[in-house]
């Protein structure tokens, strides 16, 4: 079974995305660009923050 897309655009402990990559293809991507968010959110199913990224409406 194919695993989905997860981009994590925040900084993230190592133990953290080890438990995600347990169960999703995931990209860390920290400190990302607001437009190359854009550009890029619609390759993943989810997007994992903490508070450095805003999620606006349109990110949504």
């Amino acid at each position: 079974m194919e695993k989905y897309k997860v981009l994590v655009s925040d900084p993230l402990a190592e133990a953290g995305l080890n438990k995600l990559k347990e169960y999703f293809d995931v990209d860390y991507k920290p400190g990302l660009p607001k437009e190359e968010l854009l550009n890029i959110i619609g390759d993943y199913v989810a997007l994992v923050v903490r508070s450095e990224t805003k999620v606006t409406k349109e990110v949504i």
